[in-house]
Order: C-alpha cells, then structure tokens, then sequence
C-alpha cells in the first residue's frame, strides 16, 4: 500500500532531458555536491521539479522495500528517535497536527506528495506553462517532509537496511538529497538537526 509506481516524464520534453542529464550526472561518478547545482541556462523551477519527483520515486522506493519493518505496533508514533516527533497535518482531512503511527504517517505522505506533482497547476508539465508563484514553498514543504521518511529510516530502521544489503543505495540518495536540499535552501536547517 505505501509502493507507488514511478512518476515518470514525458520523453521528448524538456523536464525529460533535464532527468537524463541529472541521472547521466549521477552515474558518471561526479562528486555530488557538483551534480546537483543547476546547469547553465537551465529554469530552477524546472530543475527543482525533476529533483523532487525523483526524489518522491526513490525515497518512496527505499520505504517501500523495509515498510515490512515499520508496523503499527513497532513505530506507534512517527518519530526520529526519542526527541523528534513528526505529526500529520493536510489542512483537508486534518487541520490539526495529529499524532499518527509511522506506516500511517508515511502512507498519508506519499499520497498527498502524489497527488500535488500529479497538479498541473503546482507541477506544470506543458511548455509555456508557468509554474505557480508558491512552487518552491510547496517543495520545500514536500522536500521537508521526505526528509522526515530519512530520519525515521535511519533512526529506527538502519539495522533492517543493513540486513538487505541496501544501506549504499539509501546512502547515496540521503547524500544526493542533502547536497540538493542545502544548495538550494529547501529546508530550514532546523529540521535537519535530527541527522
């Protein structure tokens, strides 16, 4: 229930080729911190666009593969760890921040991420479309609470990581995401202090 399939783009458009020469970028062995600067003449809205659906596919792919570990009854709280407490809020069906377990958490999460890029009118995908004036406010809403899925994974999760030989993938994609998230000013650095 938390796997979604990939968000994909449109071979052909532009977003398509800034995906391949990000992911061409990540392949190449390049030090991150230089892969995810954006490239000369290139839209930041578009750039960060890419990054945040991609990064949606893959931390949702990483959850996916341990959401065996995390159950009601081994995470009743969505946390990171003893002193960070993550609560729901959508302002539909909960307007409130509200205590949820963490698969229920992450299951709120990736629906409500999949319906925004799935929004043409927050994630434009025609040429000429302008992205909205609030674009990079709802990404770094959406950026932020992807990192929380990282630190709930780390923290309470490594060991299961570990055990399936995964623990270099989810490595490089937290590195991937912090270096895009800190280049960019996505996420206030206060959230970032659990990891």
């Amino acid at each position: 229930k938390t796997f979604r399939p990939r968000k994909k783009f449109e071979p052909g458009t532009q977003r398509f080729e800034l995906y391949k020469k990000a992911q061409a970028s990540l392949k190449s062995g390049l030090d991150l911190k230089t892969v995810v600067q954006l490239p000369p003449g290139e839209s930041i809205n578009d750039w960060i666009a890419v990054h945040v659906v991609d990064f949606f596919n893959r931390i949702n792919l990483i959850y996916g593969t341990m959401s065996e570990y995390c159950t009601e009854r081994s995470c009743p709280i969505m946390s990171g760890g003893l002193k960070y407490e993550y609560r729901w809020q959508d302002d539909s069906k909960y307007k409130k921040p509200t205590k949820l377990s963490a698969p229920q958490y992450m299951c709120m999460l990736m629906d409500w991420i999949e319906m925004l890029i799935n929004n043409e009118d927050i994630f434009p995908t025609r040429i000429g479309v302008p992205f909205p004036k609030q674009f990079q406010q709802v990404c770094t809403k959406i950026l932020t609470r992807l990192f929380r899925v990282f630190v709930h994974v780390y923290i309470h999760h490594f060991d299961s990581i570990i055990n399936m030989g995964a623990e270099a993938h989810v490595n490089t994609c937290y590195k991937h995401f912090y270096y895009f998230i800190r280049e960019f000013s996505l996420i206030d650095h206060r959230e970032l202090e659990p990891l």
